[in-house]
């Protein structure tokens, strides 16, 4: 699963946000799909930059993350680095394209579970449920180490 950080659960949570407010979400286009609105926040790219690029290789976004080489020097490779780069991997974009990670899933309650991959609000709730479980992972993370003797020592 992605790193726990800080800026990841952001972009999550931007990115659900974006899909939320868009009229225009999209699951045939390169640009427009879960992946495609992930990358646009990651990388500050249009949804057609991220199309065009796309285009010159083959498939949806499962297609080209199982094709992926970093060293090809396609565009749509060099776009999945910088989103590998970010903190991702390639399976949490393949199981984003597809709403299908098992350690998200468990995390919504058993009747909203059936998730549809080309569903904005399911996109939502997935996006948010697993910046949740991120957030959770790194809060559970942080240790705070308060002795008696330091606390006395300060006051």
């Amino acid at each position: 699963m992605a790193q726990s950080s800080i800026e990841i659960i952001q972009v999550l949570r931007s990115t659900a946000a974006k899909i939320e407010a868009s009229q225009t979400y999209q699951w045939g286009h390169m640009g427009l799909c879960n992946c495609g609105f992930l990358a646009q926040e990651v990388t500050r790219l249009s949804k057609e930059q991220i199309h065009t690029k796309a285009m010159q290789g083959h498939g949806d976004w499962t297609e080209q993350l199982n094709d992926y080489c970093p060293t090809s020097g396609l565009q749509m490779d060099d776009l999945i680095s910088e989103l590998i780069a970010f903190g991702f991997d390639a399976d949490d974009l393949k199981h984003l394209e597809k709403l299908s990670d098992s350690r998200i899933l468990r995390k919504i309650p058993l009747p909203e579970r059936d998730l549809k991959h080309n569903q904005k609000a399911d996109v939502i709730k997935y996006l948010r449920m697993w910046a949740n479980s991120l957030e959770e992972i790194l809060l559970d993370s942080i240790i705070l180490d308060f002795s008696p003797a330091q606390a006395t020592a300060e006051v």
